[in-house]
């Protein structure tokens, strides 16, 4: 956690400090040896250039080459750093250069470049990257600063097949669009995970093709799905063995809890994205705030299910701003006149701070469409999502499956597999 909070730190310093000096260190806090520096005199691209492209063979080009690479939006660029051999074998570990797997690494360059628009995509930034490598016969690590964004890029390179002194440039891959002001957490994450400590943890790094694998593999997108995919899978097998819901409907325990709790992440991940637009208050989701809100004394330990998501799914999403109200407490001939009313809200007991909790929920759009319909039918007697406050309500969706830090669970039988721990955490920790 310590190292985060300092990536997150590093990270905000970009905002004030001079590129060179961020970049620097940054990637000391990731733990490389920066000592290596030799700073340009000219950090324009025309000193660029001087330095390292006029005479150049691998340029033949110079028009094309300032067109693919957006030189006219370059502010400034800086050569941050090199590691060498050298570098990484004093770092306490034996490192090698030379040739593996038809790839020869002697030594790595590290660039950032900063750029003079707001906002560029993925396709640019992997052009500048790969015209930028075709300058050095050794790899180049790119830091992007643009806007209030940074990006991360490495590209894939190997041997010609038929001459050994040239490379080829294949996939570009990034991490992009790192919020300088405020970190997004799975942006921390990964850059946590590039940390050289981190990559000497879960991979072979001995020398710097492995190095540049790891680097890759790291910052892969289809690798990070697949990390997400399979954390999500824990957490549906970890949530089905424990949640409760009404039995109406569908008898079979396993097919009810598996049924609704996919419907449950359904409409959660959706409200996340609409969240990640901003039409959806990311503090709904934040445990600091909500224990100034929530009394959590649900007998099921479900407040934050009952008193946030069923009122943000069925009453808020799905019912209009003027008609938004907390049901009504009278009582005429024996019954509430909401009672059959799934467009009111409920649990106001779990609310300890009615008009914070208001607050949550006052700007969220009115979403016509079925996937926040209450499945309830109140006229058959039948319960399915539970949105009810009676007290014979089995509703259970326990607070900890959504804010729960990472745990050790048995899932051998689900997996097929034995004696071994799966990781676990809360819903909204994986989802942040």
């Amino acid at each position: 956690m310590k190292l985060k909070r300092q990536i997150e730190s590093k990270i905000n310093d970009f905002k004030n400090a001079n590129l060179f000096e961020a970049g620097i260190n940054l990637f000391k806090t990731l733990g490389y040896n920066t000592q290596r520096q030799s700073r340009l005199d000219n950090r324009t691209f025309e000193g660029f250039c001087n330095d390292f492209i006029d005479r150049n063979d691998n340029i033949p080009d110079l028009e094309k080459f300032k067109q693919k690479a957006l030189t006219s939006d370059w502010q400034s660029i800086e050569m941050l750093f090199q590691l060498t051999e050298s570098e990484m074998s004093s770092q306490g570990t034996l490192f090698s250069g030379g040739k593996v797997d038809n790839t020869i690494i002697e030594a790595y360059l590290f660039f950032a470049i900063e750029l003079k628009e707001t906002d560029y995509s993925r396709t640019k930034l992997a052009d500048i990257t790969r015209y930028l490598n075709r300058v050095f016969l050794m790899p180049v690590m790119v830091l992007f600063k643009y806007g209030g964004y940074l990006t991360l890029s490495v590209i894939k390179r190997r041997l010609h097949k038929r001459d050994e002194s040239r490379d080829v440039l294949k996939k570009v891959t990034l991490i992009k669009d790192i919020k300088i002001e405020d970190p997004h957490r799975a942006h921390t994450e990964i850059l946590f995970d590039l940390s050289l400590e981190e990559l000497r943890k879960k991979h072979a790094v001995t020398n710097f093709v492995e190095l540049d694998k790891a680097w890759r593999k790291t910052l892969d997108s289809s690798e990070l799905n697949k990390k997400f995919y399979k954390e999500l899978a824990n957490w549906y097998y970890w949530t089905v063995q424990h949640v409760e819901f009404p039995a109406d409907a569908e008898k079979n325990t396993e097919i009810r809890n598996a049924s609704s709790v996919i419907r449950l992440l359904t409409r959660l991940i959706f409200v996340w994205f609409i969240k990640e637009k901003d039409l959806v208050t990311g503090e709904l989701f934040d445990k600091s705030k909500l224990d100034d809100i929530l009394n959590y004394k649900d007998k099921n330990e479900s407040s934050f299910y009952k008193a946030i998501l069923q009122n943000l799914f069925f009453a808020t999403l799905s019912t209009e701003k003027k008609d938004r109200k907390f049901r009504d407490k009278n009582i005429f001939q024996g019954k509430n006149k909401d009672y059959k009313n799934q467009y009111v809200y409920r649990y106001e007991p779990l609310v300890k701070n009615v008009s914070e909790w208001k607050k949550l929920f006052e700007n969220i759009p009115f979403l016509n469409g079925g996937l926040f319909e209450c499945l309830d039918n109140k006229e058959k007697k039948i319960r399915i999502d539970g949105f009810s406050d009676r007290d014979d309500n089995v509703l259970k969706v326990q607070d900890y499956l959504f804010f729960a830090e990472e745990r050790d669970i048995d899932l051998n039988e689900i997996y097929g597999t034995k004696n071994k721990k799966y990781k676990v955490k809360g819903l909204i920790n994986l989802l942040k």
